[in-house]
């Protein structure tokens, strides 16, 4: 299995703690969440063949002996683009762990999607609405869609919802791509339109979510993999802030067991 750390984004939201270090190297209880995804990585026996994709700070990185390549465009582009910088690194045939530097998890999110056989998988967390209830007042005003049809697998994703009903769960920024579609994943990439917009954005700054969109619109079967909790995000200053405040208390531990450092 090939993994690849998308981790070259600024994180403006995260200043000051962003001011001198990478977003995946800000500390949380007293450990980077690089060090902390690594960690459940490990757990799961996934601890070689890791890449980290830096750009923004990047000499302030510590990868842990992982791979590293570099977005030189990290500034003006999103993280498609910054996956697509280590083209060289998704391998015919091997699977692809695709996970996003600014998230941790307990080794039991990365298993269910390890366990599955889909062509694609994604993580989801159904119990999201709990976790986004520590964030923010109005959980919906910052969810995205995610409907699946009976079987699980995934119809809609990554737009705006308009109503609890359109939200099943909330994907997370933990992928895999099953090794013998890895070939078909970089053609339709190279296939995509460069002068069309997704979502609203250009071709450089697309999200992740049009372009798994874009593979279920295509026929690709998209697999939910669904988790109750178990993960965070750290996307804003005050949410690293409660989030410690929490682990300190031990309240956090009933949202997302950290590793003690």
């Amino acid at each position: 299995m090939q993994t690849l750390i998308l981790a070259a984004g600024q994180g403006t939201r995260l200043r000051p703690y962003t001011n001198d270090r990478p977003k995946c190297m800000v500390s949380l209880a007293g450990k980077p969440l690089l060090h902390r995804q690594m960690s459940a990585m490990a757990a799961c026996g996934v601890h070689e063949k890791i890449t980290v994709i830096g750009g923004y700070r990047s000499d302030d990185l510590d990868t842990l002996q992982a791979g590293l390549v570099l977005n030189p465009r990290y500034d003006a582009t999103n993280m498609v683009l910054t996956l697509f910088c280590a083209r060289d690194r998704m391998i015919d045939g091997e699977d692809l762990l695709i996970s996003y530097g600014d998230i941790v998890y307990e080794p039991r999110v990365l298993q269910a999607v390890l366990d599955s056989d889909a062509p694609v998988c994604l993580a989801a967390d159904r119990e999201w609405k709990r976790l986004w209830q520590l964030r923010m007042d109005e959980p919906l005003d910052d969810a995205e869609t995610f409907r699946m049809d009976d079987q699980g697998y995934v119809t809609e994703l990554g737009r705006k919802p308009g109503s609890y009903d359109d939200v099943e769960a909330q994907y997370m920024g933990l992928i895999r791509i099953r090794g013998d579609h890895v070939a078909r994943f970089k053609a339709f990439f190279d296939a995509l339109d460069r002068a069309a917009t997704y979502d609203g954005k250009d071709f450089d700054n697309m999200y992740m979510t049009s372009l798994v969109q874009g593979l279920i619109d295509a026929g690709w079967p998209v697999k939910a993999c669904l988790v109750d909790n178990g993960w965070l995000e750290v996307d804003t200053a005050d949410e690293l802030e409660a989030y410690e405040a929490m682990a300190t208390s031990g309240e956090l531990d009933a949202y997302c067991k950290l590793e003690r450092s």
